[in-house]
């Protein structure tokens, strides 16, 4: 990825120059958001992206600039409920019948900090749909990816609130922490990704997981005011701790950028099984807080594969 992009940089800074007509694209949660920006950043450079969201309606309306964006690619919409695996699998069925093959997958949508629910199938909310519904999409379209495509899963720096519990996924036998499970489910994204390069390489096929930073989005509704000002104390305190700058929010349009960022960039050894952020690739980092850098149990190969395994049981399809 280029050192003249940080974690300032917009979607249109870091995709300047960069023509990506011909190449077609699936963005998950594109009806809000980072999503949004994501869909729009790419249709305006050529792309022909198709853009998955669980209520078209919303969808629809929240894409109008997106579709006035649109130069020699295109737009479309595609139903996709990652809560429910039989809307996942439908969505991918859809794709496959149409045998269209795709350049990049961006797993962008997901869910963050609810209180504590299930799915459509039974799995605790935040990990079935960050993780498990992106998981069998993704396999399950596969095959469509281009020899030498790319697939970028959207993290968070929040995989340092935890590791993936491969024996207790559902919160069964401990009780539910919204933050808790949301980390676990952004492990699982990075652990997914590490373990779908290692499989899909060969072909030149990479896959990395971004952290696209802090924005205000609707993302957010399940945070009240106290809950956003006492993880903002907590980021600046282990900031201050390490010598950092305090916590800002980032544009839509920055924070999109490590993802658009991820997907495009020619050089697919500079981001595969790799997680970024600030348009970078980032080193492995202990520490408490949520300070920049990727815990070193998301990055486990071992974990990874496990992970994979525990998915497939869950769902109860092999990939």
């Amino acid at each position: 990825m280029s050192s003249k992009f940080g974690a300032t940089s917009t979607t249109d800074e870091v995709l300047s120059g960069i023509d990506l007509t011909g190449k077609r694209i699936l963005v998950t949660g594109a009806s809000a958001g980072l999503g949004v920006e994501t869909c729009r950043a790419l249709v305006a450079r050529g792309g022909a992206v198709v853009g998955a969201a669980r209520d078209l309606g919303k969808a629809e309306k929240a894409t109008a600039g997106v579709r006035a964006a649109v130069t020699t690619g295109s737009f479309e919409l595609v139903e996709l409920d990652l809560a429910s695996l039989a809307s996942v699998r439908a969505c991918a069925d859809r794709l496959v019948a149409e045998g269209k093959p795709l350049d990049i997958v961006i797993a962008n949508a997901g869910v963050m900090a609810p209180p504590f629910g299930h799915t459509a199938d039974g799995f605790e909310l935040q990990f079935g749909t960050n993780h498990l519904g992106h998981f069998v999409l993704v396999n399950r379209i596969a095959g469509l990816i281009r020899d030498g495509g790319r697939l970028v899963t959207v993290s968070s720096a929040g995989h340092r609130f935890a590791d993936v519990d491969l024996d207790d996924p559902n919160f069964e036998h401990t009780e539910y922490d919204r933050w808790v499970a949301y980390g676990r489910s952004k492990t699982a994204n990075i652990l997914f990704a590490v373990a779908f390069d290692r499989l899909h390489k060969v072909r030149g096929v990479r896959a990395a997981a971004v952290h696209p930073g802090g924005i205000r989005t609707e993302f957010h509704r399940h945070m009240s005011e106290t809950d956003e000002a006492v993880m903002i104390a907590a980021i600046n305190a282990a900031n201050a701790a390490a010598g950092l700058p305090p916590f800002q929010y980032k544009s839509i349009a920055q924070g999109a950028a490590t993802s658009v960022s991820a997907a495009a960039v020619p050089d697919g050894d500079a981001v595969g099984g790799r997680y970024c952020e600030g348009c970078h690739g980032a080193e492995a980092q202990e520490g408490e807080g949520l300070r920049g850098g990727v815990r070193p149990y998301a990055l486990d190969a071992e974990r990874a594969e496990a992970l994979w395994a525990k998915s497939e049981a869950l769902v109860a399809e092999t990939f």
